[in-house]
């Protein structure tokens, strides 16, 4: 971990320890940044999975499907029709 001096928005820091949860200056940074990284990355996923499925080399009603969860509907039931439950 690297050590620098820097001035800050006193009350944009505050807001977002606020936010976060944090206590202390270093943990509202460093979790600021954590999250922010994060976010974009979650961003830029998305928009790969959005230019897959505009390709057409993603199908969405299969990921959607939930009998192919675990724990999901088992394909015996599924077939069968009732499920059990009468």
């Amino acid at each position: 971990m690297s050590r620098t001096v820097i001035d800050l928005d006193d009350e944009a820091l505050e807001a977002a320890a606020i936010e976060l949860g944090t206590k202390t200056k270093r943990d509202t940074i460093n979790t600021a940044l954590r999250e922010v990284t994060a976010r974009y990355r979650r961003l830029r996923a998305l928009e790969e999975a959005r230019q897959l499925v505009a390709d057409g080399a993603l199908d969405m009603d299969i990921l959607l499907d939930k009998r192919k969860y675990r724990g999901g509907v088992r394909e015996a039931e599924h077939v069968g029709g009732t499920g059990g439950a009468e």
